[in-house]
């Protein structure tokens, strides 16, 4: 994106400009809220299956992930099962979750991502990325394909899966999503929210930030957008701007 010929007004100009665009923020913003009401109503799904998961701390069931609070919110990590690393992208959003957790579990929630990767090799990656947050197996459990981020052989072999509520022509094993659990007095585990695709991007504080800026995101592929992201780990130094060269003297050996 070539930004250097954009164009320039006197402050006056800037000032009336921007005030005509705040309308349509706030009408997003009122808009946002709307839609985040209608999510809270949606109805709920009861989960009947016991599904148990390989943890730090021994097999655990699904209500016993909640730790004590009444919802949990869940990253599907792509991290499968031999995999030497997990996902890059599912690993971006990972990246937003430590500082969130402080205020999460202020209101009365619990987070934690799981893969189906044996526990071992998650723990390896996690070390390796320095992440704190919860991050448990379901490693020959049902628990990833009956939510729509894992698919077998047979479903690859067809060239057609279904993921984010619909037919996608694709092959992959994994695929990443968000989804949200509670848990009532009596212990009983619903089903209320699932998203898919880019509603993972909810925990992509990183993009928020973007696209404030004047590049945005910055991204041309149209088919895979986030292709420049690296495990944070793996980015080649950032860019900084070359020094300025003038006759000034105040760097030298004073």
């Amino acid at each position: 994106m070539n930004i250097e010929n954009h164009r320039v007004v006197p402050m006056d100009r800037w000032l009336a400009r921007r005030k005509e665009f705040l309308a349509q923020e706030k009408e997003l913003t009122a808009h946002r809220d709307r839609i985040a009401a209608e999510r809270r109503a949606l109805p709920w799904v009861r989960i009947e299956k016991d599904y148990v998961f390989a943890t730090p701390e021994g097999p655990r069931k699904l209500a016993e992930l909640f730790e004590g609070r009444r919802q949990l919110m869940v990253q599907h990590f792509m991290l499968g099962p031999g995999w030497k690393q997990g996902c890059q992208s599912c690993s971006f959003m990972a990246d937003h979750t430590d500082g969130m957790n402080v205020h999460l579990a202020n209101r009365d929630v619990s987070f934690l991502a799981i893969s189906r990767a044996p526990l071992e090799e998650i723990e390896r990656f996690r070390q390796r990325m320095g992440w704190k947050f919860k991050w448990v197996s379901s490693f020959g459990t049902p628990f990833n394909y009956d939510f729509g981020v894992s698919f077998t052989p047979q479903q690859r072999a067809t060239g057609e899966l279904d993921y984010n509520y619909g037919k996608l022509r694709m092959s992959a094993e994994e695929m990443p999503g968000v989804s949200v659990f509670y848990r009532n007095d009596t212990g009983d585990v619903f089903l209320t929210y699932s998203t898919y695709g880019r509603g993972v991007e909810v925990m992509m504080g990183t993009y928020a930030m973007l696209d404030l800026a004047p590049k945005g995101r910055d991204e041309t592929n149209s088919e895979y957008t986030m292709d420049w992201v690296r495990h944070h780990d793996r980015y080649d130094p950032a860019p900084v701007a070359a020094a300025a060269t003038s006759g000034s003297c105040c760097h030298a050996d004073a």
